[in-house]
């Protein structure tokens, strides 16, 4: 037998929005593989969404084996398709940032005209912005995977490491022992003059007093770094800037931003080289040369003013010359070179600029004549374009003809300019005047810094060592190397930094000031570097930094992007590029301090950082380090399972050569989840202060082991662990480290030089608990102590802190600390330990003044019995004794016995759903998954309803559907505070509720199936019960989405291919098949036998008289059951309705066939054409035509009588006699009153209403009926308001002919037609009442023959002569009318969203043209964001706020009058859609034009889906206000709304089929 072997590959499903956007919260999209194996990214497109016209998904991806760049992308094609999702999987092979966008044809505006083709033109297609996908880099170490999480990281400033080998192989030995896991070096370049780390003299170079032996020693070290002290390694590239004394300057000064190629800073550098001078001859002047007070300074300031800015006369940048400019706008003047800008002239033309002002000349100057704006350079750089200026001169004087004596004077015309030219000035002197303020405000805050603020550095007497400012600028030598160059090129701009400066925007470039306003906090002795636009702006500097760049990662695990918020992005990006080639799962953080969260989100996207570094140290008290260690610490314990994983599909065998036998490739389908971005939190880093001299020594523990417990790669610096007096000056410091753990094994707990020996546990458990992802925490805050418990989300083992921080003033007391309550946890106590710290001066002076070597203070660890565990039950009770000073820490391993199930509690809670749910039918999946409160009363006989969450209120169903609408919204935002979770926490009420509500429905014998779920839900509830109460919702949580998806996914796979193939749309639409279909005791289809029944919507009409009415069954019927293929629910429906047929009706109101309510007029067209449906659809359909139902009431007779009357179904008849008897009582026409008229059947009913009469007019074929007083359509609302006098005066009567009736009408006399010439339906034809027979065909022709002229109101007045219009009645042309010959005339030209209604069942009866125009129409005024307005905005009637409770005296709106006068109804948008669909289909004759057609319906599709997404009753609302607004007294589900959605992705289906000529499943 050949063995099968399964591998599992993650896919991460990735799905798009209408506009190419990614569905992930603010586009962050970061993947962290848990194996080195590929992983794919899915892409998921709707089929016809926008971006699929012309669409294609471009990635840069590589294909396996290929090598990444940047700017090479992978064209898929988007190949439309309404009824399915697109999806793309793309294999993701190695780490790094990754780029996509799509590329699309807009959508146009819908029209009734479409635009001409052009055949050779190109089409034009828009690109949507570039979207990242970072995949995090997959460490190894000891041939072990290091997640992220697990870092344990140790930065050394390099140049106090001493030489290699001999002194740091005994460091790295150090940093080893104490559980550190990587080391980050400062650069180990060779230094410049200044030897800052950071200011780098050669980047190809090896620092030589470190290595000897050069990049040989740097090999050696970083293999013996991981062979021999199991460390990664990490190291700074710095990109900005190189040291001011770099060799390779000389010969390459264009890699810096010099005069020449940036000639912008030339005022910037004149104003730098006058103050330095000014610096020099201070004591000449007379003014003080060691400033000691303000007035010194004010003193210096004056000067600044005088002999700098007033004496190179820096205005000349800023202005015009205008005795230049005006001689030059003369001169073209005169030689009739003149130039109007387009919009320089205005309404007037040249004889308004001829009377214009000197102001408006100005005016048009600045806005159309000057040049030279786009950055300052030289002097008097910016200037007017003379030849507009000229023009201006030629619209005031005229044209210049020398020999013409009458010709304007030269010199008038100079002077006139000379005078316009000033005013043009006036903003640049005021632009001028405002960055000299600026400038001299900075001189002085930044003079006053550096010489007299306590804080700053005091420097002292002004001289050549500390000259009065700090130079912006490196002054080259001009020397032999350097002749070549222009002088211009030896002036260099220095790097620095802005506050508050935007990251993107180049400080040294045209766009930025900041060296002339002296904003720039400088590096004195680093130079900044010049990369341009790309290499072709600076190729020598782009080739030396890529070597640069790949020479580092040859040999280091990491990079850390030095200054990264100053570094040109897009060099960024190529550095590392560069570098990811080298080495694929390069490990890369930066530090950014941007000050902006969504600039910090754009680097991290753009150059995939996997970390950013963030620091403890910055805390400036014990809340504030709480709230750091909680940003960084992990999600909540107890939080809800967030990482959604979908079914596993087991995808075909395919063979494999390597393993001698068969893969089957499982694929394990993630949602890609929002994520912060990931930090490397460091204790302290070489820029901060220790906390010896920010807070008390004593914190570096309490500190060190907060940090430690995060849930993020840590870290912390050389000197922090050792306990260094001070910071440690990177730049002048000479000394080199000494370490205790440097010269002895570390052993674990207490001893002398530092915290060492905790910090080794620390690391350790740190490590541990990132490999194995305990990414849990709780985090409190208590005074000056903070306590931090990690889990495992899965074993729930974890490590529990107690810190007591040391801020200055804390003291030495214990701080009163409450005891603290482990509920339902076991604890071991690792050890409790306090630090003290010797900070005396004499020690401190004693560490400071060692001469070789870096020293700590002297202090020791010890170890504290300080701790008190009391156990009760499995509860543990921890407190601290009287001598636990602040500095002090206590360890803790934890556990909780509850979850120690013997297959994992996760595994067994979220296993054997399916097996539990695999027999249960629709009928049992209606009572699991749903049940609203009425039902759920009606079933419990008035004892039980849906469950109460105190401070929330009832959930809406009582079922699985009713806690997950809650819970998925709690999970997705982790909400562990919502009233659900503490009612959870609070008692086990939901538990016993949803087991017990099913236990007792599996005792009857319609739910015994349920009892398989009962006891599922039973035993993982039973499995939960015992664990501590705060993580009962993570429990619940995990067993209710496991039951709520087994439960869809049954409903689901009892559908047909349609649903179970479909869009999660289409699948959410079916739902509500289940959602709708239910027992119910008191509204079956038969009074005497109790069925499924489909309810109208929910709540409102869930049981009783109010659950099933005739329109909405059959409106709902096509959509909910036979579009889901539910064909025997849809036969049922069927039969219970024709058995109540009676005056050729179906009644409005079922009733259960006890008393049916016969007062509509349309409810049986709608039975009639759901009938013809489900003969084309269902297969043998036909046969539906010879069932037999038995009448409830005497064929052919209107006799009412109770349902136990013998003659109560004594008679039986065929669907085909029922259909016929239909058509045959409307064409002879009736005339009746509704059965047991009067209050008892309708209380605000006037008398006259419940008369009803119906005929046929056989000069059209058209039925009319109805009057004033009743409302017989499904626009049926009846005023009721005493107050406003509207009782019993319909809203909406709708008699006479309504244009749906007709459309529904001539479709059933079509289909029979057809049935009858086959020799299906006898007879073929109906008497008329004048005893005449007619058939059905002529029938149809004859409502054919007039529909158009009845119905239409033309576009043009000048065709109303052929069509039955009142032009002093229509208020909109292009329109069908609503109503023809009705009680108020001009009801029948109201535009209401009822004839696509006819369209759809009868599309024949309209002339295309009018139809797609009517459409327009309707889209533009009647269309809302999810319904349709049910009547004109422009109607004087039009009211689209309902409020059934309003009790006003407003005839339109009191006790909602207005129910169909405006408000936004779904179900017609369904209509709506299905006609627009069709008619814009039939003026399509291209691929292309059939793809707009469906994406016009897509992008109206957009409401419905948000609705049906985040409805908690898991449906579509029976109506909205208007734009969409919700409206409180609608029915928040309602059947038509989802199942006429169905319908129109049916009808696209057979679209399709037919564009492609073969059958085509919805899908």
């Amino acid at each position: 037998m050949i063995p099968k072997t399964m591998v599992s590959s993650e896919v991460y499903l990735l799905p798009l929005n209408d506009d190419g956007s990614p569905q992930v919260q603010g586009e962050y999209i970061y993947l962290a593989p848990k194996t080195r194996d590929p992983i794919a990214v899915r892409f998921a497109i709707e089929g016809t969404s926008s971006i699929c016209s012309h669409g294609s998904l471009w990635v840069n991806i590589p294909e396996q084996g290929d090598q990444f760049r940047r700017d090479k992308f992978r064209e898929f094609k988007l190949v439309p398709d309404f009824n399915r999702t697109l999806e793309i999987s793309i294999p993701i092979y190695e780490a790094g940032a990754y780029a996509f966008y799509t590329t699309y044809a807009e959508l146009p505006d819908l029209a009734n005209e479409l635009a001409e083709a052009n055949g050779s033109a190109v089409t034009a297609t828009k690109k949507t912005p570039l979207y990242y996908i970072d995949v995090a880099p997959r460490l190894t170490l000891d041939g072990q995977p290091l997640p992220l999480p697990a870092l344990s990281v140790f930065s050394t400033i390099s140049k106090f490491m001493g030489k290699y080998p001999q002194d740091w192989e005994r460091h790295l030995r150090g940093i080893s022992d104490r559980g550190y896991n990587m080391v980050h070096f400062t650069p180990l370049q060779i230094r410049g003059s200044s030897n800052s780390p950071y200011s780098l003299y050669d980047q190809l170079g090896w620092d030589p007093n470190c290595f000897p032996e050069g990049e040989k020693d740097v090999q050696k070290m970083v293999q013996s770094l991981e062979r021999n002290h199991s460390l990664l390694s990490l190291t700074d590239i710095v990109l900005n800037h190189t040291a001011d004394n770099t060799a390779w300057l000389l010969d390459h000064p264009e890699a810096g931003y010099n005069l020449t190629t940036a000639p912008w800073l030339e005022s910037a550098y004149l104003l730098d080289t006058k103050l330095l001078e000014l610096g020099f001859r201070l004591e000449k002047l007379g003014l003080p040369t060691e400033p000691k007070t303000l007035d010194d300074v004010i003193k210096i300031m004056d000067a600044i003013k005088t002999e700098v800015i007033a004496e190179i006369r820096l205005w000349e940048y800023y202005a015009l010359n205008v005795d230049r400019d005006a001689d030059e706008a003369v001169g073209s003047w005169v030689a009739s070179q003149v130039k109007f800008p387009e919009g320089a002239v205005g309404p007037d033309g040249i004889a308004g600029l001829h009377s214009g002002t000197l102001e408006e000349h100005a005016q048009l100057l600045i806005k159309h004549g000057l040049t030279h704006m786009d950055y300052l350079g030289e002097r008097f750089r910016r200037r007017v374009d003379p030849k507009v200026a000229a023009a201006l001169l030629s619209a005031i004087f005229g044209k210049y003809e020398e020999d013409n004596d009458d010709s304007p004077d030269q010199a008038a015309a100079r002077n006139k300019m000379v005078e316009i030219l000033d005013i043009v000035n006036v903003p640049f002197y005021k632009e001028y005047d405002e960055e000299v303020a600026e400038t001299l405000q900075q001189l002085f805050n930044r003079i006053k810094y550096v010489r007299l603020d306590e804080h700053g550095p005091r420097l002292g007497p002004i001289n050549k060592a500390n000259p009065l400012i700090e130079t912006y600028f490196t002054r080259l030598p001009q020397n032999a190397q350097t002749a070549r160059h222009k002088k211009e090129d030896l002036v260099l701009v220095n790097n620095g930094w802005v506050w508050g400066g935007n990251a993107l925007v180049d400080n040294a470039g045209p766009q930025s000031r900041v060296y002339l306003r002296r904003e720039v906090i400088v590096w004195g002795d680093c130079t900044k570097l010049r990369y341009g636009k790309g290499p072709e702006d600076s190729p020598w500097l782009w080739e030396h930094m890529t070597n640069y760049a790949r020479t580092l990662a040859k040999y280091f695990a990491g990079l850390r992007i030095d200054n990264c918020h100053s570094t040109p992005i897009h060099v960024a990006e190529h550095i590392l590029d560069e570098a990811r080639r080298v080495r694929p799962d390069l490990y890369v953080v930066a530090e950014l301090f941007t000050g902006s969260e969504e600039m910090d989100y754009l680097f991290v996207k753009r150059l995939g950082l996997s970390s950013l570094i963030r620091e403890a140290m910055q805390a400036w008290s014990t809340g504030e380090l709480s709230r750091l260690v909680h940003r960084h610490g992990g999600r909540p314990i107890g939080s809800f399972e967030v990482d959604e994983i979908s079914s596993a599909d087991v995808r075909a065998a395919t063979s494999d050569s390597a393993t001698n036998g068969q893969r089957y490739t499982r694929e394990i389908i993630r949602r890609i989840k929002p994520v912060p971005v990931q930090a490397l939190f460091m204790d302290c880093t070489h820029d901060n202060e220790v906390p010896a001299q920010k807070r008390d020594a004593r914190d570096t523990l309490p500190n060190a082991a907060l940090v430690s417990m995060c849930s993020s790669a840590t870290g912390s610096v050389m000197g922090y662990d050792e306990i260094y007096p001070k910071l440690v000056d990177l730049v002048s410091e000479t000394r080199l480290y000494s370490s205790e753990s440097s010269k002895s094994p570390v052993k674990v707990g207490e001893g002398k030089g530092g915290i060492a020996g905790v910090k080794k546990l620390l690391n350790q458990i740190h490590t541990l608990m990132g490999l194995d992802g305990y990414d849990e925490t709780h985090i409190h805050h208590e005074d000056q102590y903070v306590t931090v418990h990690r889990v495992h989300p899965v074993s729930r083992k974890g490590y529990f802190l107690i810190a007591h921080t040391a801020f200055p003033g804390y003291g030495n007391g214990n701080g009163a600390f409450n005891p603290v309550h482990l509920t339902g946890t076991k604890a071991k106590h690792l050890g409790s330990w306090m630090l003290e710290v010797d900070t005396s001066k004499e020690a401190t002076d004693e560490a400071l003044g060692d001469k070789k070597h870096l020293r700590g203070l002297p202090s020791r660890l010890i170890g504290l019995p300080g701790i008190r565990m009391e156990v009760k039950g499995d509860d543990t009770i921890i407190t601290v004794r009287d001598r636990f000073p602040p500095g002090s820490i206590a360890l803790f391993e934890t556990w909780i016995p509850a979850a120690e199930h013997s297959s994992g509690l996760d595994t067994f809670v979220t296993s054997g759903a399916k097996a539990a749910m695999e027999e249960l039918d629709l009928t049992d999946l209606n009572f699991l998954l749903y049940k609203c409160e009425p039902e759920e009363r009606d079933a419990s006989a008035g004892r039980d309803g849906t469950y109460e969450i105190p401070g929330h209120g009832k959930i809406v169903y009582a079922g699985l559907q009713g806690w997950w609408s809650i819970l998925n919204d709690v999970i997705k935002d982790n909400n562990l505070a919502h009233p659900l979770c503490q009612n959870l926490r609070d008692g086990q009420w939901a538990l016993d509720y949803i087991v017990g509500r099913l236990e007792r429905a599996s005792k009857h014998d319609q739910y015994g199936r349920l009892g398989k779920p009962a006891a599922w839900l039973k035993e993982r509830f039973d499995a939960i019960r015992i664990i501590p109460s705060f993580l009962l919702p993570r429990y619940f949580g995990l067993v209710l989405r496991t039951a709520y998806t087994a439960a869809t996914e049954r409903v689901i796979s009892l559908m047909n291919d349609n649903v179970r193939k479909g869009q999660w749309f289409v699948q959410k639409l079916a739902l509500v098949s289940a959602q709708q279909t239910g027992l119910v005791k008191s509204a079956s289809l038969y009074p005497n036998r109790l069925v499924p029944s489909l309810a109208a919507g929910l709540p409102h009409f869930a049981v009783e008289w109010a659950r099933c009415w005739g329109r909405d069954v059959f409106i709902s019927v096509r959509g909910l059951y036979l579009g889901t293929g539910r064909f025997d629910e849809a036969k049922e429906h069927i039969h219970a309705f024709a058995s109540v047929l009676k005056h050729g009706m179906i009644p409005n109101l079922l009733g259960s066939g006890n008393n049916p309510r016969y007062n509509a007029r349309d409810s049986v067209w709608f039975f009639l054409q759901c009938i013809q449906d489900y003969t084309r659809i269902v297969p043998d359909g036909l046969a539906l035509l010879d069932d037999k139902v038995k009448r409830r009431f005497l064929p052919y007779d209107d006799t009412f009588f109770q349902v136990d009357d013998p003659r109560a179904y004594s008679k039986e008849s065929t669907i085909r006699e029922v259909i016929l008897e239909a058509l045959q009582r409307h064409a002879e026409g009736m005339k009746f009153r509704e059965a047991n008229a009067g209050p008892g059947l309708d209380m605000q009913m006037s008398d006259e209403g419940f008369n009803q009469e119906i005929r046929v007019d056989w000069s059209n074929g058209f039925v009319f009926g109805g009057n004033q007083k009743n409302c017989g359509t499904w626009m049926d609302k009846m005023g009721e308001s005493d107050r406003a006098g509207s009782k019993g005066v319909p809203g909406t009567p709708r008699d006479g002919a309504a244009v749906e009736i007709i459309g529904l009408l001539y479709s059933s006399l079509r289909w029979l037609a057809g049935l009858h010439k086959s020799g299906k339906f006898e007879p073929g034809s109906v008497r008329k009442v004048d005893g005449s027979e007619i058939t059905f065909q002529k029938w149809a022709d004859l409502i054919k023959q007039n529909f158009e002229k009845c119905f239409f109101v033309p576009i043009s007045a000048s065709d109303d002569k052929n069509y039955d219009v009142n032009p002093k009645v229509v208020n909109r042309r292009g329109i069908y009318k609503d109503l023809y010959r009705s009680g108020k005339e001009y009801e029948d030209y109201q535009l209401r969203p009822n004839f696509p209604i006819a369209m759809t069942a009868a599309p024949d009866l309209f002339d295309p043209k009018h139809a797609m125009h009517a459409l327009c129409v309707a889209d533009a005024a009647l269309r809302g964001p999810t319904g349709m307005a049910t009547l004109d905005p422009s109607d004087l009637n039009y009211r689209p706020f309902y409020r059934n409770s309003e009790d006003s005296e407003d005839f339109a709106t009191s006790k909602g009058r207005n129910y169909h006068q405006g408000p936004e109804w779904l179900w017609p948008t369904g209509f709506f859609l299905r006609a627009l669909l069709k008619f814009d289909l039939m003026r399509r004759h291209d691929a292309e034009g059939r793809t707009e057609a469906f994406q016009q319906v897509t992008r109206r599709l957009n409401g419905c889906k948000e609705m049906i997404e985040s409805s908690p009753w898991a449906g579509l609302t029976e109506l909205t206000q208007k734009n969409g607004e919700d409206c409180p007294d609608s029915s928040p589900t309602q059947a038509w709304s989802s199942g006429c959605l169905i319908d129109l992705y049916m009808d696209a289906a057979e679209e399709q089929a037919k564009l492609e000529a073969r059958s085509l499943p919805l899908r």
